[in-house]
């Protein structure tokens, strides 16, 4: 993984020295909210419903066992003894005092960290394939290319006050992991027909009050002119994008209002300028950030061990179906750990949870980590002998919840309770919905089901490409749930489909559980997913469930 240069730790350590100045400006009065406010977002620490929040960044969702622990010590130190991993890869802490924060930040720059450009008009942290390095059928690891947009977009002198905020993801596999339609800009890595490495660029994603998938701006963009063509795209809306109305400042609106092909023809025409500018500079930067992603030096072993605990542990069968992915190594897996037992806060992990993970990093996962957007916790090198051993260490530390994908593992934003945007409540929604099909003992027997959840129509929670999706909203001060179906944040990408009037508070976890039931009845075979379900009988099995045959007929009528 990534590892500093001295310009990287000098220019965090400056970083952090000038927002200690201005921390301590603001304490003594110096400067005023509405003008500390534009420095604080510049260093990803927000005003939330009851404190401060700050937001780390967690580049591409990687990081070692050293860094976990030192963000179980951060938040044990000076939050709540607690971190909650986002859909953006990030970690955020809720409660932090201000006069604390730079002490926090220096923490953070100790292990190699920061909390630069996780908020603000500004391109954001650079998400990446969870499974990246690891996947068995990626074309090439994304990282070391995640990594040079990192460097390329950190500070730029153009693009730190654009129209509003500008997100990119990046996948190096065609089954699409890391949501790339749903951002403004998305980059799959690809081989055209002669066998060379470029880039597949999408944009104009995005979700919020409007959600769009993204359109196909290239199809093929070679290997080295990749950055010249991101900041064509970038330069391009910058100036075309609109700051009149911030709800319709993103890049999916430029693109809808001027159209992909116009679009396309401005970025190619800035693309041809900018191209001799980078002279191969980014390439031989490239060069050195690829020798830092070396794949480990895979062992080699026998998976007896794995083979028999397989057999004789139904626990452990369970969870090793349901948790573990198919690794490039032979002898080896990805495992996913839930953080996401039933009942608890979807993504909240203790600073002793922390440690647990980091422990077994070390010790069994060639000390790497990933954050997936999912909010779970990735090991992408384990060994199949070693399982039976992490299983049992997870088991003990409350992390080996048998739902990876199923109905439980459900993406849920902070809500009412935390965010100050938020017109509802998410993580209650979200721990209803697994305690109840955790009681029901059904959730294996439903199989593929992913739940979205967003608290308001910024999507956080991306509801919009959830199998179910459900929107809180406020309706006359009483919260109220909208639910859509059929979403995907795959390759296949879709947005959901909303179902019709929302439901009260104490009605929503009976409404999911009676698609649920209607899914059930209507499926064709165990193997077919909801998803495929709803696809091949529509709409309509799903609106009677929900509101009744009446309901329909009076619709229709």
């Amino acid at each position: 993984m990534y590892k500093y240069s001295d310009f990287d730790a000098a220019f965090v350590a400056e970083r952090n020295r000038q927002f200690r100045a201005q921390v301590e400006r603001r304490i003594d009065g110096s400067l005023t909210e509405d003008e500390f406010k534009p420095l604080r977002l510049m260093n990803g620490l927000y005003l939330q419903l009851h404190a401060y929040m700050l937001r780390v960044a967690i580049p591409y969702g990687t990081l070692n066992s050293t860094q976990m622990r030192q963000l179980a010590m951060i938040g044990e130190k000076w939050d709540k003894g607690y971190g909650h991993f986002t859909t953006r890869q990030n970690i955020q802490f809720n409660w932090p005092k201000l006069p604390d924060v730079p002490d926090i930040l220096d923490a953070l720059a100790d292990v190699q960290m920061h909390a630069i450009q996780t908020s603000g008009n500004t391109i954001r942290n650079v998400t990446a394939d969870h499974f990246a390095g690891a996947a068995a059928n990626e074309v090439a690891d994304p990282r070391p290319v995640a990594e040079l947009i990192r460097q390329w977009s950190t500070d730029h002198p153009e693009f730190q006050f654009m129209p509003r905020k500008f997100k990119i993801a990046i996948t190096g596999d065609a089954h699409d992991r890391a949501v790339i339609k749903a951002h403004d800009l998305g980059i799959q890595i690809v081989r055209n027909d002669a066998g060379e490495t470029g880039y597949k660029i999408l944009i104009g994603g995005g979700l919020g009050r409007t959600p769009m998938i993204g359109k196909v701006v290239s199809d093929f963009v070679p290997a080295h002119d990749l950055l010249a063509y991101l900041e064509a795209v970038v330069s391009v809306w910058n100036l075309l994008g609109r700051r009149d109305n911030k709800y319709k400042a993103r890049i999916k609106i430029t693109v809808h209002e001027h159209g992909i092909e116009k679009i396309r023809e401005l970025v190619e025409a800035r693309y041809a300028e900018l191209r001799p500018q980078f002279k191969g500079v980014d390439q031989a930067l490239l060069e050195k950030i690829h020798d830092q992603f070396s794949a480990p030096e895979f062992v080699s072993r026998s998976t007896e061990a794995f083979d028999q605990a397989y057999e004789a542990d139904p626990v452990f069968r369970s969870w090793a179906d349901t948790n573990l992915s198919e690794h490039k190594a032979e002898g080896h897996a990805i495992a996913q750990i839930s953080i996401k037992a039933h009942g608890q806060t979807p993504g909240d992990a203790s600073a002793d949870q922390m440690r647990v993970i980091a422990d077994l990093a070390q010790e069994f996962g060639y000390d790497e980590l990933r954050i997936s957007h999912e909010q779970n916790v990735v090991l992408p090198h384990v060994h199949k002998s070693d399982l039976p051993q992490i299983h049992a260490r997870l088991k003990a530390a409350g992390l080996a919840t048998a739902n990876i994908g199923l109905i439980s593992d459900i993406i849920a934003c902070p809500g009412m309770d935390y965010c100050a945007l938020a017109t509802a409540r998410s993580i209650p929604v979200a721990q209803q919905i697994a305690t109840r099909f955790d009681e029901l003992k059904l959730e294996h027997d439903i199989g593929d089901l992913k739940i979205k959840i967003s608290g308001c129509i910024n999507a956080c929670g991306h509801h919009h490409v959830g199998h179910i999706g459900i929107l809180g909203l406020d309706r006359a001060g009483v919260e109220n749930y909208q639910i859509t179906l059929g979403g995907d944040a795959t390759e296949n990408a879709a947005l959901g489909q909303r179902t019709g009037p929302g439901f009260a508070y104490d009605e929503i976890v009976p409404a999911i559980e009676r698609i649920v039931q209607a899914y059930l009845e209507q499926r064709e075979s165990k193997e077919e997913t909801f998803i495929a379900t709803f696809a091949r009988v529509g709409m309509a099995p799903f609106k009677t469930a929900l509101y009744g045959e009446t309901a329909q007929r009076t619709k229709a009528a």
